[in-house]
């Protein structure tokens, strides 16, 4: 074998890398194609096979050469034929491949937004409402809230409203989907080209943007606002986002909601809303602070184009009758509407009623904030403005603030009650809320003074209670009304209480004593009865348990220590003029939310005291309106009952009365602005002192007038306990003059006249009383109804409120600079000075 190296044999499909000869022969290239371009071209198998039957290697070196030959040449000429701008131009393999990419992205990024966006919860500013307030009659009394929004429903929402916001916003609303793209872009181009801000939102998107997300203007927002509203229109009704949407939007002037809107611009409910009404609100949505013709008078025409283009829009859509669009003018928005701010009473009503829901459980404080509450109050607008004028004629226009220090202490509080039904009917609190928070009506800071007398009495008939002697209490019984008389039959310290300017009366009836409001008698009166009955009395009719200094008062119970409030007293006195029944007062009518009611408890009327004893206290107070302290409570031109009453140095003075049909108190009080501390009112309006037959009597009479106009003039129907006519002297042998021997007598029980009525008792003609309160109206006992008027009302017939010995007196009444009303108690020793028996210079 030589050593000479061998030639290898080719592997299969080898081919020689070295070029074929240029000369090749014909023949030998039969297999070379030739491609579209006229290129040669060979097939796989080019080259001479070599003796052992494979391909040489010059023929597939030749093959590959050829073929990047032929691929290069059709590149050349393909870019031959793409000279010049036709470079530019995308070839449609392009075109197709860029469509299908954008496709891809467009459906992969819809599909990735709509799982990643949620429908999340409403932001906080969408939710929160306003509690509406209302008088009795539905009239709007304040809105409380930060958000001056409260939502309604469709329903109560009138059609022409519906329809004008659709079509100023959405047309095609019910059959459109929830979103379009092209109105979106339309909108954007508007905007971009100067034709004014526009969206392209449908009603859809703007409710999500309004009750869902901000109001920001960004990419991100708008984004979800899209998808947003894709599922929203899944899962609501377009009913249920068409309502969402009218009480979301904003309409100016502080409004959120169309039923807002429709308070702020026509005081009106959403309901009532007429088609031109409706137009102009609609028409305001799209710029409400411009749109307001009201504050830029300038932008009227503009405006008016508006509100012509959604009427034209409602009868285009078949929602308006073109006769009826052609009927209608342009109607302008008020001035001004009620104010529903805080200012003037509207304070003092809002934070009294809300702590009414409060303390009975028909609200909690929570849920209040929330807002969303409806509240009809039983407050009557008529009666509740006759109030804040009779205050204001009879008290505030006659101070002088500027020029007496003192008249800048003077406040004023009132509250009226139906007797029948116990409904709060007015409230007056104080010149404005925003000025003085503190609410006169209720607060319980000041004493009553005499105007506690009433329950004394009306506790010893109740009690059949008896003198110190034994005779029976009643308007005709005498007393010793001696001034700083030493009270008999009194465990405690020595109370000898002085009369006003130490006026001694000596003998004199309980009618008489309760005319001049002499504190001697009554003082003696109540340890007759008792104190701690007296005070279950008070309780009874309807002063709180928690009155302060009403427990432990001693004999001084009688002169009014306790610090209750003016409506508990109108609550009490209501009781007296219902015939000792007592219905709770109440100052809520009807609450609903999102009009769903909320229940209310139930309010029982209950037998507070017999009637005999109501109905005696009653004929007693007469005398007091009639030739007593309270004279000039006449002017209400009604058969009234009441009495005077002021705390000790003056600090304030009250009048409590009724008539058949309202009980009315009144209190005049003074306090430090600055303070806060309670001050005399010696001086205020220029008169040496303020009393209860002063101003508190003056501002019931016109009050009453004013709140009665209009309704019959109802007499007293009363039914007096036995004997009530009878003068009751001391016995001719009585050494120690009128109560003046043996302890505190319980009554007797052998006296036939001396039984209580009782809650479920029978009544003395035969009715019987119950929870329920009913009872058969019956006859006075003493042989007729007594009734009477200061007016000349002829009701009387027969029996006597008085007793005998009543009489007109001296001393009461008022004069120019104030008048002496003997309910005063004297002034720097206070109501229970007299215990250690001093003397006040």
């Amino acid at each position: 074998m030589s050593d000479e190296p061998q030639p290898k044999k080719p592997r299969p499909g080898w081919a020689s890398h070295e070029p074929q000869a240029a000369d090749t022969p014909d023949d030998a290239r039969d297999d070379t194609r030739t491609d579209a371009a006229g290129l040669p071209r060979s097939n796989e198998s080019d080259g001479e096979a070599d003796g052992h039957g494979e391909p040489g290697p010059a023929s597939a070196t030749a093959g590959a050469s050829a073929k990047k030959a032929a691929r290069e040449e059709r590149r050349a000429a393909l870019k031959a034929r793409r000279t010049g701008w036709r470079r530019l131009v995308p070839t449609w393999r392009m075109v197709l491949g860029a469509f299908l990419v954008t496709a891809l992205l467009v459906v992969g990024g819809f599909l990735l937004g709509y799982t990643l966006v949620q429908i999340p919860a409403a932001n906080a500013a969408a939710t929160q409402q306003a509690n509406v307030y209302l008088y009795a009659d539905g009239t709007v009394i304040a809105r409380d809230g930060e958000v001056n929004r409260e939502n309604v429903t469709l329903s109560q929402i009138s059609e022409d409203a519906q329809h004008a916001v659709l079509a100023a916003e959405d047309r095609d609303f019910y059959t459109e989907s929830a979103v379009d793209p092209l109105a979106m872009v339309r909108g954007a181009w508007n905007t971009l080209t100067g034709k004014g801000k526009q969206s392209g939102s449908t009603i859809t998107q703007q409710y999500v943007k309004n009750y869902y997300l901000r109001q920001e203007q960004t990419v991100t927002r708008k984004v979800k606002e899209f998808f947003i509203a894709i599922k929203l229109d899944r899962n609501q009704s377009k009913d249920e986002i068409l309502e969402g949407y009218l009480n979301t939007s904003f309409f100016g002037r502080g409004a959120y909601g169309i039923q807002a809107a429709a308070h702020a611009y026509y005081d009106m409910d959403a309901s009532e809303l007429d088609a031109g009404r409706a137009a102009y609100l609609a028409a305001l949505v799209n710029a409400p602070s411009q749109y307001d013709v009201v504050a830029h008078p300038g932008n009227r025409a503009f405006v008016e184009k508006r509100w012509n283009y959604v009427l034209d829009g409602m009868v285009d859509e078949g929602w308006l009758d073109p006769a009826e669009r052609a009927r209608l003018t342009f109607p302008v928005p008020k001035r001004t509407t009620l104010s529903t701010t805080m200012s003037g009473q509207r304070g003092y009503i809002v934070n009294i009623v809300k702590q009414h829901l409060t303390d009975n459980k028909i609200v909690d404080e929570a849920s209040l904030d929330a807002g969303g509450y409806r509240i009809t109050t039983t407050l009557q607008k008529s009666k509740q403005d006759a109030f804040v004028e009779s205050v204001d004629d009879n008290l505030m226009d006659r101070l002088d603030k500027k020029n007496r220090k003192v008249d800048t202490y003077v406040r004023a509080g009132g509250a009226s009650i139906e007797p029948k039904t116990g409904k709060v009917v007015a409230m007056y609190n104080g010149i404005d809320y925003v000025k003085q928070y503190t609410p006169n009506a209720t607060r319980r800071d000041f004493q009553v003074g005499s105007s506690f007398k009433p329950f004394v009495f009306t506790a010893a008939v109740e009690n059949g209670s008896r003198t110190q002697d034994g005779r029976r209490i009643t308007p005709g019984t005498h007393y010793d009304g001696t001034s700083e008389r030493p009270v008999q039959g009194w465990p405690g310290p020595r109370y000898a209480p002085e009369n006003e300017d130490h006026e001694d009366y000596g003998d004199i009836t309980v009618s008489e004593a309760t005319d001049k409001s002499v504190n001697a008698v009554y003082a003696q009166m109540a340890v007759d009865v008792g104190p701690d009955k007296v005070r279950k009395t008070a309780v009874d009719l309807g002063l709180s348990p928690d009155t302060p200094d009403l427990d432990g008062a001693g004999p001084s119970i009688a002169l009014g220590v306790a610090n209750a409030s003016v409506l508990d007293m109108t609550q009490a006195y209501a009781t007296l003029a219902n015939h000792g029944k007592h219905t709770p007062y109440t100052l809520v009518e009807k609450v609903t939310q999102n009009g769903r009611d909320i229940a209310l408890p139930e309010r029982h009327t209950r037998r507070a005291v017999s009637r005999e004893a109501a109905d005696t206290t009653t004929s007693v107070l007469k005398g007091v309106v009639e030739k007593g302290t309270a004279t000039a409570a006449q002017t209400s031109g009604r058969p009234a009952a009441g009495k005077t009453g002021t705390a000790e140095e003056d600090t304030a003075a009250w009048f409590a009365g009724y008539t058949p049909d309202l009980a009315t108190v009144v209190a005049v009080m003074g306090q430090d602005p600055v303070t806060a501390g309670h001050k005399s009112l010696y001086g205020a309006m220029g008169l040496p002192r303020v009393n209860g037959g002063g101003a508190p009597a003056e501002i019931w009479g016109q009050y009453t007038r004013d709140a009665l106009e209009g309704e019959p003039v109802s007499s007293f129907s009363l039914r007096l306990q036995p004997g009530a006519d009878e003068s009751q002297p001391p016995a001719p042998d009585s050494s120690g003059g009128p109560s003046s021997s043996g302890d505190v007598s319980a009554p007797a029980t052998d006296a036939p006249d001396d039984e209580n009525t009782d809650s479920g008792t029978p009544d003395d003609d035969g009715g019987s009383t119950g929870d329920d309160g009913s009872e058969s109206e019956g006859e006075n006992s003493t042989g007729g109804t007594t009734t009477g008027s200061p007016t000349g009302d002829t009701g009387d017939s027969g029996g006597t409120g008085t007793g005998t010995g009543g009489g007109d007196t001296t001393g009461g009444g008022t004069t120019d600079d104030g008048g002496s009303n003997r309910d005063e108690l004297p002034g720097p020793g206070g109501l229970s000075g007299a215990l250690d028996g001093r003397r006040w210079d």
